[in-house]
């Protein structure tokens, strides 16, 4: 006879697999979302828990500092023009290199995505430059599409101190290490930093071999459809002179957020600058530092274009408001979909196979975050949702909780990469003329290699504390 416990998770992931459905469906992933989990707050007989996670994530500042700031600092750098130099000065190389074009297009995304936090900005910024130039050497438009995606999507943002994932890796973690004093980590171990130190290794090995894969298969693809290079010149965009200042433009925000941050730390904030309170709150000062930095970079911007002062305010806020609409708002169903999980007690059941077979932790970590990421298409609500019920776990095991953050927010990056409703894979479609799925096709076996690879080493180099 099954208990309460057990007939809530079996009708929860009944609901769960008819989400997935109605996503591959195409209904609007919001809605689904959202059904699904006051569906699943019904059944675990805690609605209001559902409600209350969603006004709270509505208003939370760790989301809408960084994403609202940074997607209007992303706008200003294409109302400004400084983005295209920047993807002029990366791109330029490659017209020497022409069968370097494809995982040139891959690596130059990463890099640009960086400084850009929003994987669709990115795309957006390099596709304008990248595309008619791809064409004109002969590439289909779904390689194009597929190498644009890949590049912006795959996880240059996590290498930014201020990248929401890593936000919430250093949240959980702290929290959790709070209920743990007998623990050799502190919660004042755990910083932006030690999570970039972290993530390091395994984002470049993940970008190798993604890259590696989809070229070989990009390759043999294009070789089958015989596609004739043609002798059209590299579009106007490629050959127009770069200026210098407003290429370096998109990089004040990084690089002033390393220069604040160790080792480097030549530059000290005062905390009055952002808080009220006489005592620091330093999750809050850190978000509020990446706001102040994309802010910068918004200033940055003004002064390298001066003519287009005028419309720097209104095209900011313009930025600010599609991220909360776009961004925010997907980050705020899919925070109530994993409340409404853990409610039905599998994220309990999780943990307790994780302690029973410690080998999967690492394993689960990064199938589940693909999985998520894949059904909702947004990394920084996966990272959110997932995050947490893998912390307990590594603490358990004595694993450094960032080393297990390193493969969610990964797995988060490649799930959001591969799925056909994520903004990044719409933009992409829509830009090059081909349809999400294709791209999602493309990029797919790539993408899974490199998470095998990650957990892989992941699992053979396990820092313990």
């Amino acid at each position: 006879m099954l208990d309460t416990a057990s007939w809530q998770t079996i009708l929860g992931l009944l609901v769960i697999v008819l989400a997935a459905w109605a996503v591959l469906r195409e209904f609007e992933v919001r809605l689904v979302l959202m059904i699904a989990s006051l569906t699943l707050g019904a059944i675990a007989l805690n609605p209001q828990a559902i409600v209350r996670e969603f006004v709270i994530t509505l208003t939370n500042e760790k989301f809408i500092i960084p994403l609202c700031c940074g997607m209007g600092f992303a706008r200003v750098l294409q109302h400004t023009g400084c983005d295209l130099h920047l993807v002029r000065l990366l791109v330029k190389p490659l017209t020497y290199v022409r069968f370097l074009l494809i995982p040139g297009t891959v690596v130059v995304g990463f890099f640009v995505n960086m400084p850009i936090v929003s994987q669709t900005s990115t795309a957006v910024t390099i596709g304008s430059v990248i595309i008619p130039f791809l064409r004109a050497t002969g590439i289909s438009p779904i390689t194009t599409g597929a190498a644009l995606l890949l590049g912006a999507s795959v996880g240059g943002e996590l290498l930014n101190p201020g990248a929401p994932e890593l936000l919430t890796t250093i949240e959980e973690s702290q929290k959790a290490l709070k209920k743990h004093p007998e623990a050799s980590l502190t919660p004042d171990d755990i910083t932006s930093e030690r999570c970039v130190r972290r993530i390091i290794p395994f984002n470049f090995l993940s970008l190798a071999v993604a890259t590696s894969v989809f070229w070989f298969l990009a390759a043999r693809r294009e070789r089958m459809l015989a596609s004739e290079p043609t002798d059209a010149p590299p579009p106007s965009e490629v050959a127009m002179p770069v200026n210098y200042l407003k290429a370096i433009v998109p990089l004040v925000p990084l690089v002033f957020l390393y220069l604040c941050s160790y080792p480097f730390e030549l530059f000290k904030i005062d905390h009055r600058w952002l808080q009220k309170s006489r005592l620091p709150d330093p999750e809050t000062f850190n978000t509020r530092l990446i706001g102040l930095a994309m802010l910068l970079g918004v200033v940055a911007a003004v002064i390298a274009s001066r003519e287009k002062f005028k419309e720097t305010a209104s095209t900011f806020f313009e930025g600010a408001g599609y991220g909360y609409a776009n961004i925010v708002s997907l980050i705020v169903v899919a925070n109530c979909f994993g409340i409404a999980i853990k409610n039905v007690s599998i994220a309990e059941r999780l943990g307790d196979a994780i302690k029973m077979w410690p080998d999967v932790l690492l394993p689960t970590a990064g199938i589940f975050s693909v999985a998520f990421a894949a059904l909702c298409g947004s990394g920084m609500a996966t990272a959110q949702s997932l995050f947490g019920f893998f912390v307990e776990p590594s603490l358990a095991l004595d694993i450094d909780p960032t080393h297990t953050g390193a493969v969610v927010s990964l797995g988060s990056a490649a799930g959001r990469t591969m799925s056909p409703v994520a903004a990044v894979t719409l933009m992409c479609a829509k830009m090059t003329g081909t349809k999400p799925m294709e791209l999602s096709k493309m990029v797919v076996i790539p993408l899974l290699v490199s998470m095998a690879t990650v957990v892989a080493l992941a699992m053979v180099w396990m820092p313990r504390i």
